[in-house]
């Protein structure tokens, strides 16, 4: 038997060919099983579904900006108010429209405190969509 020789020579060389036959024989079994499933994937159930027209219900978020001064003075959408004045409009608004976007403005100097208590404020009362704004550089 020849493994890796040509021949009853005795000089002993490698064969130099490639041996196909086992490609080939993998590549046929794989024709064959291409050749089976390729009508099962093409098989389809016809069904009218049925047609349903409607639009979506977008309601639009009501938008409030708060802006807290560094002296302590709170402004409703551009209106002075009071804290207590913030926390009954926070409620209201919590109760008729959680989802309402809130815009936070603090001014660049005021105390840290006086932003907490109104963003407490704010989430106390359901009103969890709050982004601070701030002045690009």
């Amino acid at each position: 038997m020849g493994l890796g020789t040509l021949g009853s020579g005795a000089s002993g060389r490698p064969m130099a060919e490639i041996n196909v036959i086992p490609l080939v024989d993998v590549m046929l079994v794989l024709l064959v099983v291409f050749i089976v499933t390729a009508p099962l994937l093409t098989h389809a159930v016809k069904l009218e579904l049925p047609q349903a027209s409607s639009q979506p219900n977008v309601s639009k978020a009501e938008r409030v900006e708060i802006a807290v001064q560094a002296d302590g003075r709170i402004h409703w959408n551009g209106e002075p108010v009071t804290r207590d004045e913030l926390e009954r409009r926070a409620a209201a608004l919590g109760a008729a429209a959680p989802e309402s976007e809130i815009h936070l403005k603090g001014d660049e100097h005021v105390p840290y405190g006086e932003m907490a208590r109104t963003l407490s404020a704010l989430a106390r009362n359901g009103l969890t969509r709050i982004g601070f704004v701030t002045q690009p550089e």
